[in-house]
């Protein structure tokens, strides 16, 4: 239903603003029925982080940013939905205009600087849907003023931990100043470890939430062995490879290309596939990895598990091809699985990964 009454309502979603566009997306999504997709393939099922999926294709962070339309997202038949990121203290974000289409270049570039309204909001959404189902995430940011950022994310662990099924380190947002100096190892590390220690205060005997690192596709190889040592070492459950890029490659087209912000879309394809292969020869399989950034079809979700995904998560491409994507991308992946004669996608994992990583094979 959703994605027929996408393409009838693209060109009037395109004439209006990005970001009212954006709004009235999730809210027709928060309004509706919440629809019962139909059971995935059970080729596509997927185990990572002690949970399972029903199939490896998520909706990143970003599009829910205040958890309203977790059960709507789910209906369209994503495995798993991140919504966020969430701050402690609720705030506004940056000036407007702050989110621009590349439609050419199919490419947004946002700037919107972690608006949100704060972490007791969403823990009183999360609270309000439990036992409803469905695996959710939730991204962890800090806020612009705050004095001891590391001190937000161990806040916002220790409240969220409970109500959600996972919870992401968010460090790799370029859009609030100074945020990525936390990737920096010394900073990083304590960091984490407040984080994770936050978390396992919340369990108290209870559920362990995994905890995961997104990081940025435009670190140097030194600085993703410092992340990665890290995670190994402080015990992570999983990293989200990756974000938005602060780049712009020569290949853009529309003049939004000079705004300020991360891109996102196709043209971070090729950069964050081959930073995942990168990711994925570095972890060793020591935890999985979720494989973000320039997914349009379910060749792109493929290339991210050749290149050492778990599982993957798109948005930017829903802007310009609709919901319909969701179950076309599942559909192609579960006959990747069957040409390869396997009875999961599982083997296929980091299959080409020491190739991508060289720059060929995609």
């Amino acid at each position: 239903m959703f994605a027929s009454l996408f393409h009838l309502a693209r060109p009037l979603i395109h004439r209006m603003d990005a970001e009212a566009a954006h709004r009235l997306t999730v809210a027709a999504l928060a309004a509706a029925p919440a629809l019962k997709p139909a059971p995935d393939d059970p080729v596509l099922a997927m185990e990572a982080f002690g949970l399972s999926f029903p199939n490896p294709v998520g909706l990143a962070a970003g599009f829910d940013k205040h958890a309203e339309a977790i059960d709507g997202a789910l209906g369209l038949g994503f495995g798993f939905v991140e919504a966020g990121g969430v701050t402690p203290l609720p705030q506004p974000g940056n000036p407007r205009p702050r989110v621009f289409r590349l439609v050419e270049d199919e490419a947004v570039i946002n700037r919107y600087g972690f608006n949100s309204e704060g972490v007791e909001a969403m823990a009183r959404r999360l609270a309000a849907r439990q036992g409803r189902g469905g695996i959710v995430g939730i991204n962890l940011g800090a806020n612009k003023e705050s004095a001891d950022r590391e001190a937000d994310y161990a806040i916002l662990a220790r409240r969220l931990a409970p109500l959600a099924d996972f919870l992401t380190i968010n460090v790799s947002s370029p859009n609030t100043p100074g945020l990525r100096n936390l990737q920096a190892e010394s900073a990083l590390d304590d960091l984490v470890a407040r984080t994770l220690a936050a978390r396992d205060e919340a369990a108290a005997g209870g559920k362990r939430t995994p905890v995961l690192l997104k990081i940025a596709p435009d670190l140097t190889l030194p600085e993703l062995d410092g992340m990665v040592a890290v995670a190994r070492k402080r015990g992570i459950d999983g990293m989200i490879v990756s974000n938005t890029t602060v780049a712009r490659p020569q290949s853009l087209r529309n003049a939004a290309k000079a705004e300020t912000g991360g891109l996102s879309g196709k043209p971070l394809f090729a950069a964050s596939t081959k930073i995942l292969a990168e990711t994925f020869l570095r972890v060793e399989g020591q935890f999985p990895l979720i494989g973000v950034g320039g997914i349009d079809s379910a060749e792109a979700a493929f290339a991210k598990i050749r290149a050492g995904a778990t599982l993957v998560q798109l948005y930017s491409a829903l802007v310009f091809k609709g919901p319909g994507l969701v179950k076309e991308i599942k559909t192609g992946l579960a006959a990747q699985a069957r040409r390869a004669g396997l009875p999961r996608l599982t083997a296929l994992i980091g299959r080409d990964a020491a190739a991508i990583a060289r720059g060929e094979g995609l």
